[in-house]
């Protein structure tokens, strides 16, 4: 992945997405379209090169054939002028020079006739002598140079002579000027070309993402109804479906932050009508009696009551809502010891309504939990169990654990839970029995506190009900506390 950084690079410049794509066609087109014409460009010269120079050496070797069969190098020869026309003729059709040296290393022969009667000494020669023929293009200078011997007429294996042949590439160089300039603007035409369809590709590919950045658009202002579907690619579509699937889960939040905010004025409200009508009741009356007003006064008490615990329940769920890793107190807890002394604390309650409340620990169990919060959600469900129970009933509290996790269920033999409201229970403000559980002072936030509780700890919370039966809360909490930064990574 390091070697596409320079793409984020070009992105936290704040370049166009068509932009990108654009420079990476004509890169990756332009590239190799120029890298492959200067190969050919190249292979194209080397095949013009060599085949001028096996043109050359062929004309020539002929030509020392011809010299070794009529004698040329002997002193006395017939027929020198048919020869030397046909080397100035060679020497005149490649532009060249053609330079004959005899076994005492002077020149009989120049097509120049610079150097008749001087010393010509140089290595090619001297090897030619020996038996090796040399080939060379010297690429600074544009030319061939070559050597050829000449043999005896009368004893191939004497060697006479040495031609030494020099001829100018410059028309090659001229050709492949010509050829490298058409190469250069046909390069031009497609890199045109393809600049074209880049940017036509880029406006298709682009279509569909100007299309969704439009709906997001429209969801920034505010629209959380808007439909987002863009199913021209495979990519867009899927990014559609995740768009709107956080959508639907802004939408969720929403209407519960319109049904929460709704509940809570409905909530708080309540207890207030209650002691407004009460309050003008008392005021109403002339000459009641002393015990009527403390009835009264009494009912006002307890709807403060009401209201108070509402406030202190809705203040407890904003935290949970608010807390972080770092808000969280863990220390190690001895599981076992804390479930006793919830269950001791609740029992006067459990005796009041002749509920048996029933611990069983399977191990002893210590775990990385905050032990306040952690207190709370096991108080909420067990007070529920005794509140919602029947008379003679039971509530029987579960612990075990494993290498990772401890268990907790709370069970007991109260009034169930219809199967349509199972869903429901950790709503806030959600109740099953809204006469009852104001008889009995819920608020509908205990389970809603519970379940946020359990979260925190990175633990699961499930409910099993059956209407008239009973209702069995199970938890499972892992024994040692991972930050949800240390569990998303």
């Amino acid at each position: 992945m390091k070697g596409f950084r320079w793409m984020e690079r070009l992105s936290s410049y704040g370049f166009s997405m068509k932009v990108v794509l654009i420079v990476l066609m004509l890169v990756f087109g332009a590239v190799p379209l120029l890298i492959q014409s200067q190969v050919l460009l190249g292979s194209f010269r080397q095949t013009q090169l060599d085949s001028r120079s096996i043109e050359l050496q062929s004309q020539c070797q002929i030509l020392s054939n011809k010299m070794t069969r009529a004698g040329y190098m002997e002193a006395e020869f017939e027929g020198a002028v048919t020869i030397d026309t046909e080397m100035q003729a060679i020497a005149d059709t490649y532009n060249g020079r053609i330079v004959l040296v005899n076994q005492n290393y002077r020149v009989i022969k120049d097509t120049f006739n610079l150097s008749v009667g001087r010393f010509y000494l140089s290595e090619e020669v001297i090897r030619c002598f020996r038996g090796e023929n040399s080939s060379n293009y010297n690429r600074r200078q544009q030319y061939f140079s070559q050597t050829i011997p000449v043999y005896n007429r009368n004893n191939e294996n004497v060697i006479d002579g040495v031609m030494v042949i020099t001829a100018s590439a410059e028309n090659i160089m001229s050709l492949m000027d010509e050829v490298q300039g058409k190469a250069e603007f046909f390069l031009m035409v497609a890199v045109v070309v393809l600049a074209v369809a880049a940017l036509g590709v880029a406006t298709v590919f682009m279509g569909p993402v100007r299309r969704l950045q439009r709906s997001l658009n429209q969801v920034a202002q505010g629209d959380l109804e808007a439909d987002i579907m863009e199913d021209s690619f495979r990519e867009t579509r899927q990014l559609s479906a995740a768009v709107n699937k956080s959508l639907s889960k802004l939408r969720a939040v929403d209407q519960s932050r319109q049904e929460f905010v709704s509940n809570v004025s409905h909530e708080l409200k309540t207890p207030i009508t209650s002691i407004r009508v009460l309050a003008d009741s008392l005021m109403g009356m002339e000459d009641a009696p002393v015990e009527l007003y403390r009835e009264f006064m009494s009912d006002i008490s307890d709807e403060i009551d009401r209201e108070t615990k509402i406030i202190d329940d809705l203040l407890t769920l904003v935290k949970m809502d608010k807390s972080a890793a770092n808000q969280m107190n863990i220390s190690q807890v001895n599981i076992n010891a804390q479930l006793e002394m919830i269950l001791k604390r609740l029992r006067p309650i459990a005796k009041k309504g002749n509920v048996e409340l029933i611990l069983e620990s399977m191990r002893e169990v210590t775990a990385d939990v905050d032990e306040m919060k952690m207190s709370l959600a096991i108080t909420n469900l067990v007070e529920n169990a005794i509140k919602y129970n029947v008379d003679s009933g039971w509530v029987r509290v579960t612990l075990d654990a494993d290498h990772k996790y401890f268990y907790l269920k709370v069970m007991d033999s109260g009034i169930g839970i219809p199967e349509e409201d199972v869903d429901h229970i950790f709503d806030r403000f959600f109740r099953v029995d809204k006469a009852r559980s104001r008889e009995v002072g819920g608020t509908g936030l205990g389970l809603a506190i519970t379940k946020s509780i359990v979260q925190m700890h990175g633990g699961i919370i499930d409910v099993e009900s059956v209407l008239g039966e009973g209702t069995t809360f199970a938890m499972r909490i892992p024994l040692n506390y991972i930050p949800r930064q240390e569990a998303r990574a």
